[in-house]
């Protein structure tokens, strides 16, 4: 129930991997105490003219690029140090495209558990089950990070993966 980073409706908002310490889990019975990293998405294209879109100018939009760049970077070297990734994906969005398939693909090939999350369910376009279904080799949960709706299904496939 804690904000770890900020959102925002401008890509790149976490441009720095943030840590919290010994977060506690618990459901189904069980019980973990774990490292949390919110780690900025990884990208395949950080281009500051996308940033300009949401009315920045071109200088801070310039800025925000270089940032969001240097903090794929971060967090692709974080790859290294962790046990599970959960990997988010819009719901409302199609999910076989070219940044989806090199993120799962570089993850399967580091050999790292990945649970993907389905999120924004709450929205009336959303598609969890396109998630799904295009990636069905994968631990699965579907969420409203904003309404707080299925988190328990989330926190299961945690606990699961970490057995």
């Amino acid at each position: 129930g804690e904000k770890l980073g900020n959102v925002s409706e401008i890509p790149h908002e976490t441009r720095e991997v943030k840590r919290k310490e010994k977060v506690t889990l618990e459901t189904d019975g069980y019980k973990i105490t774990m490292n949390l990293l919110d780690m900025p998405g990884i990208s395949t294209k950080v281009d500051f003219e996308e940033f300009m879109d949401y009315g920045m100018g071109e200088e801070e939009a310039k800025v925000r690029s270089k940032e969001a760049t240097r903090g794929v970077v971060e967090a692709i070297n974080w790859l290294d140090n962790v046990d599970v990734v959960i990997v988010v994906l819009d719901s409302t969005r199609k999910p076989y495209n070219q940044v989806n398939v090199t993120i799962l693909g570089n993850l399967e090939a580091k050999d790292i558990p990945i649970i993907l999350v389905a999120n924004k369910i709450d929205l009336a376009e959303a598609n969890p089950e396109a998630i799904r279904e295009t990636f069905p080799q994968y631990s699965f949960a579907k969420i409203s990070a904003k309404e707080e709706e299925n988190i328990n299904e989330l926190y299961s496939e945690i606990i699961e993966s970490t057995k």
